[in-house]
């Protein structure tokens, strides 16, 4: 049962509500400009915002939430356990936080390095929370950054296939696809167009790895073009971050 401090009011669940249908707009009409048949999931970020949001966005049909703290994602995914969700860890992630993330995250959107996947996979076989749950999903980030430099966050593209290997070889984790962020002050058609083909030879190896993670309010209809399966918007839906959670 929720307590009174999970439940939205009438008024920021029908602002969540036209939101929410404004975005699922965007995301039809950009699936047909780029003629697919398929259009992506949409995972919303909800980093900052209360569980109550998480709450009514659920009983609005939201089914995958993302989030990229985990002391915030934690306690969230405890006071929401009665809801049918799926967490989607996406931050840059320590590898001290393995063992925490794994108890409540169904997919880890950002898998950059393999000192991480093997304290993911360690986690993910040895934690009694998992017993009986789908291997966790881990997506390969990759830093689009034309002038990236090795360890900034998200790995090279030259360095995707032996990380996809790992992961897919690691027990208690499932190589599920890849995952990017267009680089600021870049066009993102141009970025994504990089992650298609960094997607594209993933699969070859990998042909069930399928997941493209890309896409965020200011740039989804240039994500779906380039092909995501997931697009992760956060303000679009709930708005500006508060300044306390």
């Amino acid at each position: 049962m929720a307590d009174s401090v999970s439940v939205a009011t009438a008024e920021r669940r029908a602002e969540l509500a036209a939101s929410l249908t404004r975005v699922r707009e965007r995301i039809a009409a950009a699936s047909r400009a780029a003629g697919r048949d398929d259009a992506p999931e949409l995972i919303v970020v909800t980093k900052f915002h209360p569980a109550s949001d998480v709450r009514a966005l659920a009983e609005l049909g939201v089914a995958d939430v993302g989030e990229n703290r985990d002391q915030e994602a934690s306690a969230k995914a405890r006071e929401l356990a009665d809801l049918d969700l799926s967490w989607h860890f996406i931050g840059q992630l320590q590898t001290n936080k393995a063992k925490s993330v794994v108890r409540y995250a169904d997919v880890v959107h950002s898998v950059d390095r393999p000192a991480l996947a093997a304290a993911l996979s360690k986690a993910a076989a040895s934690e009694p929370a998992r017993e009986g749950r789908p291997p966790l999903a881990c997506l390969i980030q990759v830093n689009l950054d034309e002038n990236a430099e090795p360890g900034r966050g998200g790995a090279l593209p030259s360095e995707v296939g032996g990380l996809a290997d790992l992961v897919a070889a690691s027990p208690g984790l499932r190589l599920a696809g890849i995952m990017a962020v267009a680089p600021l002050g870049e066009d993102p058609t141009r970025a994504f167009a990089r992650l298609a083909i960094c997607a594209a030879d993933l699969r070859k190896n990998h042909p069930r790895a399928t997941m493209v993670s890309a896409g965020m309010s200011q740039d989804l209809e240039q994500a779906i073009a380039a092909g995501a399966t997931h697009v992760r918007i956060g303000t679009d839906v709930l708005g500006p971050r508060p300044r306390v959670l």
